[in-house]
């Protein structure tokens, strides 16, 4: 199946409405340092408010996505568009304040990160269904793109806003684009389940549609593995600037390096959503993480800058396909009702694997080098990926018959082709 298949009304409309909800996510953590940097200790307050907006986000997903409904996601996705919306503008109009305590910005942050937070795990599920289900990884890859390619934006416009118009205004456009993102929900279908294949699933068995915490961790071996994929990004991130500075570069190279890292990642989807690739979903997410630390070794080991940026666009495009292995292994895995709540308890995960490597970078960085670090760092994300890969090759022995095939651990639907 080839990305012609996504060439429809309804996927621009979700494009549209998913960059509406997505650019405010991307802006969050930088709009939160700029907002109070010129206060004393700001930085300190920024970054502590960022890590709040974040705290939201990891709480926010899997406790919201767990009661998303199927077949009728529309009022609890507009509903949590638009008191996250109102959490961005109450942030950026409170921080125009400098007398504003410093509890009342971080109950704002808080509430932008948590209350959107099902958001992304449901606009994937209705977007794989507005397309054949063959046509399921390009949909995903299409997903990725899109994702990067707001992540790409979204530093360079908040860091722009905040220094030519006001430190205030990246979050203030940050809750108009939400609030916009609900209005559009009403060009997309209201759920990803019609009421026939709800009730179908209820007739089946209530486990089907039931999104209960053991129904949930059926998968808990994608979510390891997705916490340890993206705990490789907290470290080529976080430690970069000071991996620059030991090899004598400026550190004002981190930027165009990491544009590189994201520059990867989008070819890296398109060109995983191109063709079916060998070997089962959770062998190619294992041998993707594997090659992605083989690429960040190599990145704190380069003693040029060209090495380094050539090490973190390779780790980029593998680091893509090692994302949508990940979303398509939930695929596998769980039921058509869980997906949604799938989805938000992965992301929660990584971005528990983000928050834990953030933190174990900077403890590191204390005690040893940035080279140190970084080995250090990818020898955690090793060992989470083994962890990851044993429980999934446990989960896959088949005990069923029928279109959707029992396995240990969870349901996997019967598919032509390798990896599908």
């Amino acid at each position: 199946m080839s990305y012609r298949a996504l060439a429809r009304k309804s996927v621009l409309s979700w494009a549209v409405v998913a960059v509406g909800a997505r650019l405010p996510v991307a802006m969050a953590p930088l709009a939160a340092v700029f907002l109070v940097r010129e206060r004393p200790g700001g930085y300190t307050l920024g970054a502590v408010l960022a890590a709040v907006y974040v705290l939201g986000e990891i709480v926010g997903a899997p406790v919201l996505g767990m009661r998303m409904r199927g077949e009728r996601a529309r009022p609890q996705l507009a509903v949590g568009l638009a008191v996250g919306a109102a959490g961005f503008t109450g942030l950026g109009g409170l921080g125009a304040w400098p007398d504003v305590p410093p509890w009342a910005l971080a109950v704002c942050a808080f509430v932008a990160g948590a209350a959107p937070a099902a958001a992304p795990g449901a606009l994937r599920a209705l977007l794989t269904s507005l397309v054949p289900e063959r046509a399921a990884a390009q949909a995903l890859s299409f997903e990725s793109m899109l994702t990067f390619g707001v992540w790409a934006v979204a530093p360079a416009a908040t860091a722009g806003l905040a220094l030519s118009v006001a430190p205030w205004v990246p979050l203030v456009l940050a809750g108009g684009l939400m609030a916009a993102s609900v209005a559009g929900l009403w060009l997309l279908p209201v759920g990803w389940l019609s009421p026939d294949r709800s009730a179908g699933a209820a007739s089946a068995g209530r486990e089907e549609v039931g999104v209960g915490i053991r129904v949930l961790m059926r998968a808990w071996p994608v979510y390891v593995t997705g916490a340890a994929s993206l705990s490789l990004l907290a470290m080529a991130e976080l430690i970069l600037p000071a991996l620059l500075e030991q090899r004598g570069f400026g550190v004002g190279l981190a930027g165009p390096l990491l544009a590189g890292f994201s520059i990867g990642s989008a070819v890296g989807a398109f060109v995983y959503g191109l063709r079916s690739w060998p070997g089962r979903l959770p062998l190619q997410s294992f041998v993707l993480v594997l090659g992605v630390s083989v690429c960040v070794v190599g990145v704190a080991s380069a003693p040029w800058a060209w090495a380094m940026a050539v090490g973190l666009v390779a780790a980029g495009v593998l680091q893509a396909g090692a994302m949508l292995t990940r979303n398509l292994t939930l695929r596998e895995v769980l039921p058509d009702g869980a997906l949604a709540a799938g989805y938000s308890v992965l992301y929660a995960a990584v971005g528990a694997g983000y928050a834990v490597c953030g933190s174990l970078a900077g403890v590191l960085l204390g005690v040893m080098s940035a080279q140190g670090a970084v080995v250090c760092g990818v020898g955690v994300t090793v060992v989470l990926a083994v962890v990851g890969w044993t429980g999934e090759r446990r989960a896959a022995r088949p005990v069923g018959v029928g279109g959707r095939v029992r396995v240990s651990g969870g349901w996997s639907r019967s598919r032509g082709g390798a990896a599908r």
